[in-house]
């Protein structure tokens, strides 16, 4: 029992005053005037019913702020997890019928309970199988893809064509001029009112001119959306083929959704200088999306932009995110009517300039100038995800094996130098920085890796090549500071490689070793007393060893590792 207390983190919330209330409602009505327009827009892009967009604002959103360690994060729909239900359950079922509702409300059981059990079993380090690159090809990928799927619904077409010919007929219709008056007004909003509710106020207009002008004679409107709370939801079993082929988009959406409230997390935490914890977050968001399947609804996630709102307005803790919970049951009791003449192209314009923002294509020459090798993992994560669309959690899962592909390879072959001494007095690579050798018949290393099972082949093939290449090598001098762990396959290695060494006549020097590291090979009698073993704390006392080999400069220094 004690151990689940970590979960009610609501125990730490301040005490709610007049100043702090008053405070919390403004930031709560701030952030609900975004919340109510997008959540009914993020519902249309899942292929939900739209009024289940705000049913994923109510017990969810609670449940999160009430046991989360970040306690200020807008839970709900969010674009990336939207355009992930509707990729995965495309084909299987009519998007809005009841069959589509009930996978949904599976993907949100299945995707909840596997958060559930990680954050139960303390998993959190599990979201990191997920590297940045990796999110941020998919965020590309899959931004581009929301965009284009609202195209139509921008324009009032089924269809895109590229017959110029047709291009004047719905450039001209109704749909069209709503839809790209909206978008405009949207990023006008944006750029020069960013602190104004621009999405309520461009849905409210469009409301209000749609029913002056009889718009919905013209085309499709929201309609009239059911006013109350949401009923209690028993999904049907769909049947074990259905259900195993949920399996793979729930595992995507658990993880992908978790990577958006982990951004929004460690911003929140770290401004407030506290420690985010990984497990109990993912705890709180596996609860939210089980409450949203039994209110009949999708898979919830974090909104990046609402959460920094959310901390722009100035909420200082969970009472701003039950305030704006609060506003968004308001909205649902009693302001339905007023949605039901926003045209669907409208909507379709809302979903475009808040997906705007996530298409940044400068990251690939950020990282680009970073890191070669995790740019293609960015750039196969990124076709792959368009390639497979809808599929698209295909592009996850290629990103994750490319990414752990990386890095096994980069486990495998451990950096191992042979190191100089640098006019800085340092310790360097000495073939890249053209040092000379320590000492005459000298060969120096060092690895920065772990000695364990993947790097002590390589450790190994550095020093017998070395020795088959130099013959008249007479000292080893290993600099050991890196090396903070061995494991019984480094312990076996590093005995071999001892014993062959000694056979020669060949003098071993270890310099800066750790205790784990020294202690392990100790209790496996492989650091005998022997006159052709030499161990030294520091490498300034390997140094002042290697010095009595032959002559080095008087101004030698401690070297830095």
């Amino acid at each position: 029992m004690a151990s689940m207390q970590r979960f009610l983190t609501f125990r730490h919330w301040p005490r709610l005053s007049a100043d702090l209330a008053r405070t919390e409602v403004l930031a709560g009505l701030t952030v609900a005037l975004v919340m109510v327009p997008q959540a009914v827009a993020y519902a249309g892009l899942a292929g939900m019913p739209l009024v289940t967009g705000l049913y994923t604002c109510l017990v969810p959103a609670l449940l999160a702020a009430l046991l989360g360690s970040a306690n200020r994060l807008s839970v709900g729909p969010a674009a990336l997890t939207c355009v992930l239900i509707g990729a995965s359950l495309t084909g299987m079922a009519e998007p809005g019928s009841p069959e589509w509702v009930s996978l949904a409300v599976w993907l949100s059981l299945l995707s909840g309970g596997i958060q559930l059990l990680l954050g139960l079993g303390n998993y959190g380090w599990l979201i990191n199988l997920v590297s940045s690159p990796v999110m941020m090809g998919f965020t590309q990928a899959a931004s581009l893809l929301i965009m284009a799927s609202q195209v139509p619904a921008l324009l009032g077409v089924k269809a895109w064509s590229w017959d110029v010919q047709t291009w004047g007929v719905w450039m001209t219709g109704w749909p069209a001029l709503f839809g790209l008056a909206s978008l405009i007004a949207l990023l006008l909003l944006r750029k020069f009112k960013p602190r104004w509710p621009g999405i309520m106020l461009v849905m409210a207009a469009a409301s209000a001119l749609g029913y002056a002008s009889g718009y919905e004679q013209h085309g499709s409107v929201v309609g009239l959306l059911p006013a109350g709370l949401p009923d209690f939801y028993w999904p049907h079993w769909p049947g074990l083929d259905m259900l195993n082929q949920l399996w793979v988009p729930a595992m995507v959406i658990a993880l992908v959704s978790f990577l958006e409230t982990a951004s929004s997390a460690r911003i929140e935490c770290q401004r407030d200088g506290k420690r985010w914890d990984d497990s109990t977050e993912l705890f709180a968001q596996g609860l939210a999306k089980l409450a949203s399947a039994f209110s009949g609804s999708f898979p919830t996630s974090t909104s990046f932009s609402r959460s920094a709102l959310m901390l722009y307005a100035g909420a200082r803790s969970g009472w701003a995110v039950v305030a704006s919970i609060g506003f968004v049951l308001l909205a649902l009791l009693l302001l339905m009517p007023a949605l039901q003449y926003v045209p669907r192209s409208v909507m379709a314009a809302a979903v475009i300039v808040a997906v705007l923002n996530l298409f940044q294509p400068k990251q690939f020459l950020k990282l680009w100038r970073i890191d070669r090798v995790e740019t293609m993992t960015a750039a196969v994560t990124f076709a792959i995800t368009l390639a497979t669309a809808p599929r698209i959690y295909w592009g996850v899962m290629a990103g994750v094996l490319v990414g752990l592909s990386h890095f096994l390879h980069t486990r495998l072959h451990p950096r191992i130098i042979e190191v100089g001494l640098h006019p800085d007095g340092s310790l360097r690579d000495r073939h890249l920085w053209k040092l000379p050798p320590l000492a005459p018949h000298l060969y120096a290393l060092r690895m920065d890796a772990e000695l364990d099972f993947a790097a002590a082949s390589g450790f190994e093939r550095a020093i017998t090549e070395h020795l088959a290449l130099n013959p008249e090598v007479a000292h080893v001098c290993l600099f050991a500071h890196p090396i903070n762990r061995v494991d019984a396959t480094g312990v076996e290695t590093f005995g071999q490689l001892q014993r062959q060494l000694f056979s020669r006549g060949i003098t071993l020097h270890i310099s800066g070793i750790k205790l784990p590291v020294e202690t392990a090979l100790r209790r496996a009698g492989e650091l005998p007393a022997n006159p052709l073993l030499k161990m030294y704390r520091t490498d300034a006392d390997a140094l002042q060893a290697l010095r009595q080999l032959a002559p080095l400069p008087d101004d030698i220094a401690a070297a830095a590792i």
